[in-house]
């Protein structure tokens, strides 16, 4: 049973949730305090510091994504799933 919202899976809206809030967290807590004052982003407006926040988030989704990659690239060299997947 693959629910789905605006056509796209549930576990894919929860890795979007997931890569915004670390990545969001990661620039917040751990650049921002370091970056140059341009690449800062202290409010609601679109700057370079909305910028660079959008592209952490991009690169732990894109972490999030490769980390799933190779997790089902292990599992198909193992040869420990069936035909449909399922590890048995």
């Amino acid at each position: 049973m693959n629910s789905t919202f605006l056509g796209t899976s549930l576990r894919r809206w929860l890795e979007y949730l997931i890569a915004i809030l670390l990545g969001n967290a990661i620039y917040y807590f751990s650049l921002q305090p370091h970056v140059p004052p341009i690449w800062r982003h202290p409010s609601a407006k679109i700057d370079l510091g909305l910028l660079l926040d959008f592209l952490v988030c991009v690169g732990v989704y894109g972490l999030i994504r490769l980390g799933i990659y190779l997790q089902q690239a292990r599992r198909d060299d193992d040869g420990s799933t069936d035909a449909q997947g399922r590890v048995g």
